[in-house]
């Protein structure tokens, strides 16, 4: 079963994110901040993470950078979930070295090929 980490601090977007990917055979995890994500992902090597970039303790370029120096977790797609506008958030893709984003609110369906994409490319 393929682990999914979620870093959101909003619990409403958790347990939404929480029911779909439990309904498609994902395992969940879910960090509140980016420090607990950060502890989180290191503890549990995620396969793919999901990342707000609006966290209160971290920018969600911090965060990223500091992922993508793990050499344990450099190679594990991050995807931004957030809901900025789609320009400002393909931006952010490319300047934090992002795999893709996800806009809020999203279609399930759109949310799950998404993930699907991304965990096919990184077997």
């Amino acid at each position: 079963m393929k682990k999914i980490l979620l870093i959101e601090d909003i619990e409403d977007n958790a347990n939404l994110v929480r029911k779909i990917l439990a309904a498609n055979n994902y395992e969940f995890l879910w960090a509140r901040s980016a420090w607990e994500g950060l502890s989180t992902a290191q503890a549990h090597k995620p396969d793919l993470i999901l990342l707000d970039l609006g966290l209160p303790d971290m920018d969600g370029q911090t965060i990223s950078f500091f992922l993508r120096e793990d050499p344990d977790l450099a190679h594990v797609p991050l995807v931004a979930m957030t809901a900025w506008p789609e320009d400002t958030a393909l931006k952010m893709v490319e300047a934090y070295q992002l795999d893709a984003y996800i806009g809020k609110p999203f279609a399930i369906k759109n949310f799950l090929e998404t993930i699907e994409r991304l965990l096919a490319g990184n077997e």
